[in-house]
């Protein structure tokens, strides 16, 4: 599992949860997800919702283990992707 592509979002004030990246995961070479969203909760979780589609229905969920599998990394790569380009590390 590796992510593809991620790009910071602009902040929302007054927001509980957070957008924090938009980025897409694959999952292996037989499936691939796009625009997938890093969300930070107040108390600093990162959560990742799926896109919605089809009259606002999510497109997929993640088992509680696999949403934080997700978010751990594409924090990581977050983390990564700022710090390869000469900004200050974290989030």
């Amino acid at each position: 599992m590796k992510i593809t592509e991620i790009h910071r979002t602009t902040p929302q004030p007054g927001k509980a949860v957070r957008a924090v990246a938009i980025f897409d995961l694959e999952v292996s070479d037989d499936l691939r997800m796009f625009g997938l969203r890093l969300m930070e909760a107040p108390d600093g979780r990162f959560l990742i919702y799926a896109p919605s589609a089809n009259g606002g229905r999510r497109l997929a969920t993640f088992s509680p283990a696999l949403s934080c599998q997700i978010a751990d990394l594409a924090a990581t790569e977050l983390k990564g992707a700022r710090d390869r380009h000469g900004n200050a590390s974290g989030y």
